[in-house]
């Protein structure tokens, strides 16, 4: 084993915290601060603090296991583990056609594993079902980024330009328990004299934090944006020089945003009028101000709607694209930018190009050294590919995704995936949805490999690795490598990352989401580069600076988009008009109350991993229902009695947690568990009709003493 600090970051959240690893004799790995990376500047969350505890032989797993006769896993070879795989996959191919089989990843693969991903799925099976658990996370902001900007990026300014802003808006998001460590930088707004604004239906830990709370009705944050926009105009303060000049379409926005008059708004969020004029004098007034969303407003069936409406406030009063202001989305997986922008979405191609843009199909195709007509077209989005399982699609390769507990109407989703002809898994740790699977395969995780990832920010990051894998485990490109040629393609998937990244390089040039002037080399020299970071051609600097190795000719990468045009081909930002409309599936007399979904600090996502390390377990153990005490007495439940939550696709048992601070007609459950607890059999698979986001926010339900 390497004894040797090593700097690298986090395998959690979109923050991508940077921390050292330092291997000790005992086989154990030591975390320690990392200070000189800014998005965290040393702080760890508990997570981070304890996350090489996976890295451990007892908690991970070791060996690639096959179902037998009996229908038990047992261990297995490598070779026969991926002869079955290629077997199965192959099988089902030759006997219902390509699209019967189906790829599903996730937001935490690095950028070189997403990409090989994708590149496998077209080239290799020709399946244009491929689709990843990111989009349960961000794709609502993306396609609302993509309307009004021209571009999807999370955050289009780094995280240190948000203390220097006048105000923030922060809506659906509790990142004191979702990225503790980034609170630090809206703890220093209000220290410099900005105002932080947050909106959510509970009263958060981060919402303790804001100089004012608002608590809508959980699925009206659509209706709470349009009546800001309503007042923002009635009282005056439109940007017009800034809307004439830098934006197109303002009638249309303008005209259905005074259809939301105050009171209107207040019937329909709870949140009152006085508070709607407060928000809009307090966001309006600094110099700069900023609107940040997060999975409160996204997981809806008008997801993208009720973001574009948040930017449309944005653009109206001038704050997109001018400095310490803007829109952004607090990406969620630690991956989730990245994993969208280089394949495995159902609809995009490398440098988060579209799969159906003929000009797109060629540049690819040529770097991967196919036809272009033999690339596949868009394929389902994630819940509908989960949804075709075991009838559309047979077989299922599964990488880094746990749909059994993360997928809305999972009981559902589980009995598609056990309906299923063949599935194989990778994975580091034995999750629900592995537990299924006819072949398991045990792969590297962040600390046994190098990889990068992209924050939130938009940053590109390397990450490092700092120890020897266990014996018998290999790298998802591995995998991929081994799968391709027992399907028939020996050459074009390597498995060493960073050549993987240099064809990433390549595929991605010209695109949005354009890498092709990053490189290891400077990923580590420049802790990140931020994207877009096109390759520079001698023309653009002259031969002279290429030849003297102190002028180096590189882009320097780009923190802070739209300063001085949006991505769309005027250069101006698009207002889309939107109504409010209510979320799918309201309250009536069988189901009276709303269920909200949601995450807790000590566990992460499904909690396949966080859910076997003893310190986050200690902190939360299991499931609960989070409810008001006025709900509770009609109930007749006490603190920590079992309280049964009952929707139209299932029902879940978990103690009551009794709080004043939640609103008396909503109760919520946190989601990083399976089993009776399990939050998301409730939930309500409506999709939003442009990013196919399921609706993890809102749903009726009805409680009952178990």
């Amino acid at each position: 084993m390497q004894s040797t600090v090593t700097p690298t970051h986090c395998p959690y959240c979109a923050l991508q915290c940077g921390m050292n690893l330092t291997p000790a004799p005992d086989g154990t790995v030591e975390v320690s601060e990392r200070t000189d990376f800014p998005v965290n500047r040393g702080a760890l969350c508990g997570k981070g603090r304890t996350s090489a505890a996976v890295l451990a032989s007892n908690v991970r797993l070791t060996s690639p296991l096959v179902r037998d006769e009996g229908g038990t896993l047992v261990p297995a070879s490598w070779d026969e583990a991926l002869d079955r795989i290629a077997a199965g996959l192959g099988r089902t191919r030759a006997e219902h056609g390509p699209d019967a089989v189906g790829v599903f990843g996730g937001g935490g693969l690095t950028n070189e594993k997403a990409y090989t991903l994708g590149k496998f799925a077209r080239v290799v099976l020709g399946t244009s079902q491929i689709d990843y658990n990111g989009r349960f996370c961000m794709s609502s902001a993306a396609a609302a980024g993509i309307k009004a900007f021209g571009l999807d990026r999370g955050l289009p300014f780094p995280l240190e330009d948000i203390p220097k802003s006048g105000c923030v808006i922060l809506v659906g998001s509790n990142l004191a328990e979702t990225m503790p460590p980034s609170l630090r930088f809206f703890t220093e707004l209000k220290e410099n004299g900005g105002t932080l604004i947050v909106i959510d239906p509970r009263r958060t830990k981060t919402a303790e934090q804001a100089d004012l709370h608002l608590a809508p009705r959980p699925g009206t944050d659509l209706a709470l944006a349009l009546g800001l926009l309503h007042l923002v105009i009635a009282e005056g303060r439109v940007d017009e020089e800034y809307v004439a000049e830098r934006t197109a379409g303002w009638e249309d926005a303008r005209a259905a945003a005074m259809a939301h008059w105050p009171e209107y708004v207040e019937r329909i969020t709870g949140v009152s009028v006085p508070q709607l004029r407060e928000v809009v004098r307090l966001f309006c007034e600094p110099e700069s101000a900023m609107v940040l969303t997060a999975r409160g407003p996204e997981q809806q069936s008008k997801g993208t709607d009720t973001v574009g409406a948040w930017i449309n406030l944005c653009l109206a009063t001038g704050r997109a694209g001018r400095p310490l202001s803007g829109y952004g989305c607090l990406t969620g997986q630690s991956n989730g930018q990245g994993g969208r922008e280089h394949g495995q979405k159902a609809d995009q191609l490398p440098g988060y190009r579209k799969l159906d843009d003929p000009a797109a199909r060629a540049h690819v195709a040529e770097v991967w050294g196919v036809d272009p007509d033999s690339l596949p077209g868009p394929g389902r989005s994630a819940y509908e590919l989960l949804d075709a399982l075991g009838t559309d699609i047979r077989s299922l390769l599964l990488m880094a995704s746990n749909p059994v507990v993360s997928a809305p109407r999972a009981a559902h989703i589980e009995e598609r995936i056990r309906s299923l002809d063949f599935l194989a898994v990778c994975d580091v740790v034995l999750s629900e949805t592995a537990a299924l699977a006819d072949v398991v395969l045990p792969v590297t995780q962040w600390a046994e490999e190098t990889g990068t990832t992209t924050n939130l920010e938009g940053r590109v990051l390397l990450r490092r690795r700092a120890i020897t894998p266990p014996e018998g485990i290999r790298s998802d490109l591995e995998v991929l490598h081994e799968l391709a040629a027992r399907l028939g393609v020996e050459k074009g998937f390597p498995t060493d990352p960073e050549e993987v990244f240099e064809e990433l390089r390549r595929a991605s040039a010209g695109g949005a989401a354009d890498y092709s002037g990053i490189t290891y080399r400077r990923l580590a020299q420049e802790n990140g580069v931020f994207w877009p970071c096109p390759a520079v051609e001698a023309a653009d600097v002259g031969e002279d600076a290429l030849d003297d190795e102190e002028a180096p000719a590189v882009h320097p990468g780009t923190p802070r988009l739209f300063l001085d045009r949006f991505a769309t081909p005027d250069g101006r930002a698009r207002f889309v008009p939107v109504v409010h409309r209510a979320v799918a599936e309201e309250p009536d007399e069988e189901y009276p109350v709303l269920l909200t979904t949601g995450r807790v600090v000590a566990q992460y996502q499904s909690g396949a991993q966080t859910r076997r390390v003893a310190e986050l377990n200690a902190a939360a153990p299991g499931p609960f229902v989070e409810l008001h005490p006025r709900l509770a007495a009609r109930l007749g439940a006490a603190e920590g009695d079992p309280v049964a939550v009952v929707s139209r696709r299932g029902r879940a048992v978990a103690p009551a947690r009794i709080t004043n601070a939640i609103r008396p007609d909503t109760v919520f459950m946190p989601f990083h568990w399976p089993g009776e607890g399990r939050a998301n059999t409730l939930t309500n698979p409506a999709l939003d009709p442009t990013s196919r986001m399921p609706e993890f926010k809102a749903c009726a339900v009805r409680l009952e003493a178990p």
